[in-house]
């Protein structure tokens, strides 16, 4: 056994330990397997190490902390009720197209923040009573809000684990939105007519309004919907004129929360800034642990012996795809972030032969599955809190065939991703 190999036993057991049988957040999880290995390896403490791994994805930790700040103000200000209202009342009795549009609604957040648990517990939990009172089943209304966040997740404009892909080969996070819009979009569809077709039926607005905010939209129309204008307005400005609007998603997220101050229902900005960074907090520290995580893993050796294992694979296309398709959603029980910056890194190396851009993207698809990977399974546990189910696994079992077409998408993404440029 090669020293590399036990140094990274050693680093996934330490973790295991840690974060399933003593309870611990991942992030100081992965700070004690990181430390521990360390030790072992003849590094002492590594403070300085431990440091320059948790700044590794500082700009990324910046975009989610404003985007959260930006969609706690929509959030208070009404605009996310009011988004779900015209919707609803619009497209009642048109299922096909209220059920897109729901799970579009559902994945929102996650596009702006990058995180799966911000759909669920924000927009999933407003649509969910809405699916329920349509018709759908309790735990197939969790499991739809739960692959919205995915979907979200991995939607653009805010893609985490694509960016720590990229990260990971020095590859900037330009040029994802169109290959994941393709890659996101006719999932969305596909999955919010599977979950819901056959159980949505039409309703009077009647029924459906008292499940609903509506006196947010009565009163401030359609002026609530600014900071959503500004965000994308900008968003495309950046595109179209960078040298003149390339401040950086940072900026645009508190140029948007900033102008939904004034638009809708007053609020205490202090308390919901605060409250926005809390929730961020979660996700900033697995950001942090998976960066010592990999200074650790790179110090010592274990990426490379991963990376080297990994393009030995890339003489063999179906092992390699089998190896894709098993290691990278399993490593995601982890993080689904570790997974993309621990396994995405080597496998897109093994794949230089291919679109960089969408064999990331079609990586960070496949990633995302970890947030339905047990015993963590984030998007499964949230859903199954917001539907009221004190057992996820009956939401999580509606979604095992899902992940499964989802890894063969995202490997079809990759297959041909050389003829997907062309035509782009």
């Amino acid at each position: 056994m090669s020293i590399e190999l036990l140094y990274f036993l050693v680093m996934v057991g330490v973790f295991i330990v840690c974060a399933f049988a003593l309870k611990l957040p991942v992030s100081l999880a992965m700070l004690a397997a990181s430390e521990i290995t360390l030790l072992i390896s003849g590094n002492g403490i590594g403070v300085r190490h431990l440091v320059e791994g948790s700044f590794s994805y500082l700009d990324t930790i910046l975009v989610i902390a404003t985007a959260m700040i930006f969609m706690r103000t929509i959030q208070e200000s009404g605009a996310l009720d009011a988004l779900s209202v015209v919707i609803i009342r619009r497209f009642r009795n048109m299922p096909a197209l209220l059920l897109p549009l729901l799970m579009i609604l559902s994945m929102f957040p996650g596009m702006i923040t990058g995180s799966s648990t911000a759909s669920v517990l924000t927009a999933g939990a407003i649509v969910s009573p809405v699916l329920i009172t349509l018709g759908m089943p309790r735990h197939t209304a969790g499991a739809f809000i739960a692959m919205a966040g995915i979907l979200g997740m991995i939607a653009p404009p805010v893609n985490i684990p694509a960016m720590l892909i990229g990260g990971g080969i020095d590859m900037p996070y330009v040029g994802f939105g169109i290959p994941l819009l393709l890659m996101v979009m006719p999932l969305a569809v596909l999955f919010s007519w599977t979950f819901g077709l056959k159980f949505v039926k039409k309703m009077s607005w009647e029924d459906l309004a008292p499940k609903l905010n509506t006196e947010i939209y009565a009163r401030y129309g359609a002026r609530l919907f600014i900071p959503i204008a500004v965000v994308v307005a900008l968003m495309i400005l950046a595109q179209v004129s960078p040298s003149i609007f390339g401040w950086g998603l940072p900026v645009i997220f508190l140029l948007g929360a900033a102008s939904g101050v004034f638009t809708g229902k007053r609020f205490n900005v202090l308390r919901a800034a605060k409250a926005a960074l809390h929730d961020c907090l979660p996700v900033a520290g697995i950001l942090a642990g998976v960066g010592m995580f990999i200074q650790v893993m790179t110090l010592t050796g274990v990426r490379g012996f991963i990376v080297v294992n990994a393009l030995s694979l890339s003489f063999n296309t179906a092992l390699l795809y089998l190896a894709m398709a098993v290691t990278i959603p399993l490593f995601g029980a982890v993080s689904a972030f570790g997974a993309a910056s621990v396994l995405g890194v080597p496998f897109i190396l093994a794949l230089l032969n291919q679109d960089q851009i969408i064999t990331a993207a079609a990586l960070s698809l496949i990633a995302s599955l970890g947030d339905f990977m047990p015993p963590t399974a984030l998007s499964a546990i949230f859903a199954a809190q917001v539907i009221g189910e004190p057992r996820y696994s009956y939401v999580l079992k509606k979604l095992i065939l899902p992940g499964l077409v989802i890894i063969a998408w995202g490997l079809v993404f990759i297959t041909f991703s050389k003829q997907l440029r062309a035509i782009l």
